[in-house]
């Protein structure tokens, strides 16, 4: 039997996932979303496309829940997109409601698959389904700071006029303003970011990749990233599927880990085929871990409006 994965949400985010899954032919995609004919018609155009890129995954769109039973690996991408102006936090009690009924659905057709989460704000809604799947902290995990993380690299390729797969740069913490760059242990084919870039430049840097949604958002005027957030959604989904035990940041419920717990924040695990295999512990500065117990502060207060 061939893996199935799943997308829930057929917005500009699920259907790119969608599509990114589909093109890599290693399992077939379930593309669902409750606006009749959203997800259907994305599939079919999908599917049309895969003879083209030489795939030959099945694409089902659907808005019915059964239709997920059985998958390996579930990506929620349902819920509202920020829009001008609005935090990451203002989103919440609208996604949560959302975001509640869709684990509910999860559990009820696909108990024993991994969930990655998307939707924003992104750290309260992990810990949401966390609360209503009772499932494990290695098989609910976010997609933050990959995409964060991509965003940095990719100001500092562009600052050097460097191929950005030589840039190794993390962003931990709560996926919004409270996240928590390292430059300290940044670096550019293996020499330290600080030895070829000014503080002032630095932080500049660093500081447009806090902000590179807001920056999207209020360059598109109607809608918030996709391209990104999908791609970093999908290495998650192939380091799972093809049990890659890559280090990657992802938001997972710490217990204990930097001195925090019971909160979901962004921190280097191992994911494979198991979900989250291992948290690993970066050696921080006194500093940088006061800035991460900052982050998941912020956290607790978006997780205490919804009363959990």
């Amino acid at each position: 039997m061939r893996t199935r994965i799943s997308v829930i949400g057929a917005g500009m985010v699920g259907g790119t996932c969608a599509q990114r899954l589909a093109e890599r032919g290693y399992a077939d995609v379930v593309l669902l979303d409750i606006v009749e004919g959203l997800a259907r018609g994305k599939a079919l155009d999908i599917l049309e496309s895969l003879p083209v890129v030489g795939s030959d995954a099945r694409v089902h769109g659907t808005s019915s829940y059964d239709d997920v039973r059985g998958s390996e690996v579930v990506v929620v991408t349902s819920g509202i997109a920020r829009k001008p102006g609005m935090t990451r936090e203002d989103l919440v009690m609208t996604n949560a409601k959302v975001i509640r009924e869709v684990c509910e659905n999860i559990s009820r057709v696909a108990p024993e698959s991994i969930i990655v989460m998307v939707t924003n704000p992104l750290d309260a809604m992990v810990q949401l389904a966390l609360h209503v799947t009772k499932l494990d902290r290695t098989r609910v995990i976010g997609q933050s700071g990959i995409l964060d993380s991509a965003r940095l690299r990719t100001f500092i390729a562009e600052e050097l006029s460097v191929s950005a797969s030589s840039v190794n740069a993390y962003i931990l913490g709560g996926h919004g303003n409270t996240m928590v760059a390292l430059p300290r242990l940044s670096s550019v084919g293996g020499v330290p970011l600080l030895d070829l870039l000014s503080q002032e430049r630095v932080d500049a840097l660093v500081e447009r990749a806090v902000n590179g949604g807001a920056e999207i958002v209020q360059l598109l005027k109607t809608g918030s990233a996709f391209y990104a957030p999908a791609a970093a959604a999908v290495s998650m989904v192939d380091a799972i599927v093809l049990d890659k035990r890559e280090i990657l940041p992802c938001a997972v419920r710490l217990e204990g880990e930097y001195g925090i717990d019971g909160v979901v924040v962004g921190v280097p695990v191992k994911l494979g085929a198991a979900g989250v295999e291992q948290v690993l512990q970066l050696e921080l500065s006194a500093s940088e871990k006061q800035a991460l117990l900052r982050s998941a502060d912020a956290v607790r207060e978006t997780v205490a409006i919804m009363g959990l």
